[in-house]
């Protein structure tokens, strides 16, 4: 979510911490415009409907921010580091992080953010069952001290701020809280209210004018939800939506090029190699296997080049990887000598058994005899995690809610990581992981990331193939959307349509 202006910590003194620290849309959309010359009404076509009636403890939180409805403490830049939102700095001392909430803030149902607004919300997420994906494994109690909000951890945790971008941790009017369920409906504090939900099919917001950011320039969005994606590319071409998100890649080529927009997304689609048993125990044989992939043709032939090629785990949504990364050193290879191999993969990503297929006759022409094993992800995945394949293709986000990838690479390479599909175990590689999670956030940190993956690529335990994007259609009168490759922002208080 893009801020009206770029605020700054509590103060010089803090800064240092603080771093460290329905068949068609209504005739209100279609036709409507608002008065004083602003644009009109925002049509959007979403690819999934609400899941948990928009509740901002589930993942459906994300449309909420990307229809900025609903707000965090903090939003993050384009390099995962922390920025003012409706706290205005913060300090860390230990365990606990201070947050000064920003002043002069109203909900959508006319009561005031106060400290004690932000407990509430802060440890209903806290407390919920299940929890937050944020706060997966993380202890946190909130408390009010003055005008600021005090977050302790049981364990000194640096990314905090980063957490508490998350819009599963939006900060709702005391209204959302009265029923069993959290209903964001006229409680958020966004330049846009969420007036109405229709179920599964649509939504629908209006400008709010007390918007502590400055009065948004369209009146108000429209929202479809459009599962099927041929259905949802067609609202483009036939000018009944003005934004639309999650085009197929099937589908994108029937679209005019001007129209479409294509956004690196933090995710890989990653061949891991089983370094626990099996053939690919034998660190020569997984180089083998990497010196075989022709990711590049894999990438014009499937992805019909809408997908950027790896060159380490971290993709281009994750622009500082790139300038950071060294050449890394592997071991050599030998003759595959018709090793049998299995590889799984699932169908839930259309392309992912395409991938397979190419995969198979790469890998047999390099000199490994080939079996595929493809099914639905749920049916697949307890085998993939207890190493009953000796290689597995996954597209993987590298960056959950915080923003940053460390999470990511302990969670799939360290030898206690929940995801450990590799079943890799290697001292050096979980090393520089704890200094990777432990450093403060920041260049250093950053820093740390990248020889934690240089570490991984070393062992060939995972090779990354290419990085995928997500195709968003912007009708030609759209002004100032959000491209934003985390899936957070989409339409803020400076988009309109002429």
């Amino acid at each position: 979510m893009r801020l009206p202006t770029r605020l700054l910590p509590l103060s010089a003194a803090t800064a240092a911490s603080t771093l460290l620290l329905t068949g068609c849309f209504s005739g209100s959309a279609a036709g409507g415009s608002a008065g004083d010359g602003d644009g009109k009404r925002v049509r959007v076509a979403m690819m999934n409907p609400p899941r948990s009636g928009l509740s901002p403890l589930s993942d459906d939180a994300f449309k909420l921010s990307r229809w900025s409805a609903a707000e965090t403490l903090v939003t993050l830049d384009a390099d995962g580091d922390a920025e003012p939102a409706l706290a205005t700095g913060w300090r860390q001392a230990g365990r606990t992080w201070t947050f000064r909430i920003r002043e002069g803030v109203t909900f959508h149902d006319g009561t005031r953010l106060t400290a004690e607004s932000v407990v509430r919300s802060l440890t209903r997420a806290a407390t919920a069952s299940p929890k937050p994906r944020i706060l997966d494994g993380v202890e946190l109690t909130v408390r009010a001290d003055g005008d600021s909000v005090a977050v302790t951890t049981a364990d000194e945790d640096p990314l905090v701020p980063q957490r508490l971008s998350s819009p599963q941790l939006s900060i709702l009017a005391a209204k959302a809280y009265r029923g069993k369920t959290v209903s964001p409906v006229g409680a958020g504090t966004g330049p846009f209210e969420l007036t109405e939900v229709n179920g599964t099919s649509s939504a629908t917001l209006d400008r709010y004018d007390g918007y502590w950011g400055g009065r948004a320039k369209s009146p108000g969005v429209d929202v479809r939800f459009v599962p099927d994606g041929t259905a949802r590319a067609a609202t483009l071409r036939s000018g009944e939506a003005d934004i639309v998100e999650a085009i197929p890649v099937s589908q994108a080529a029937l679209l005019d090029e001007d129209l479409i927009t294509e956004v690196p997304m933090p995710r890989t689609n990653t061949l891991y190699l089983n370094t626990a048993s099996g053939p690919f125990e034998d660190a020569s044989l997984r180089a083998a296997a990497r010196e075989a992939v022709d990711a590049e043709s894999i990438v014009r032939g499937v992805y019909e080049g809408r997908a950027d090629l790896a060159k380490g785990l971290l993709g281009p949504a994750l622009p500082w990887a790139a300038g950071l990364r060294k050449p890394v050193e592997r071991v050599g290879s030998v003759a595959p000598g018709g090793k049998r191999i299995t590889i799984g993969t699932f169908t839930d990503r259309a392309e992912l058994p395409e991938v397979a297929q190419a995969l198979q006759q790469q890998l047999r022409k390099a000199g490994f005899e080939v079996k595929l094993d493809v099914r639905e992800y749920a049916n697949i995945e307890s085998d993939a995690l207890a190493g009953e394949f000796d290689a597995f293709i996954l597209s993987r986000a590298t960056i959950l809610d915080s923003g940053d990838p460390a999470a990511y690479l302990y969670s799939d390479f360290d030898a206690e990581g929940s995801f450990n599909i590799s079943q890799l175990s290697d001292g050096k590689v979980d090393a520089a992981l704890d200094r990777a999670a432990g450093t403060k956030t920041g260049e250093t940190r950053r820093r740390a990331v990248v020889d934690a993956e240089a570490a991984v690529l070393a062992t060939d335990a995972a090779i990354p193939m290419l990085h995928e994007r997500v195709i968003q259609g912007d009708a030609a009168g759209v002004v100032d959307v959000e491209h934003d490759p985390r899936e957070r922002a989409l339409v803020t208080a400076e988009t309109y349509v002429k």
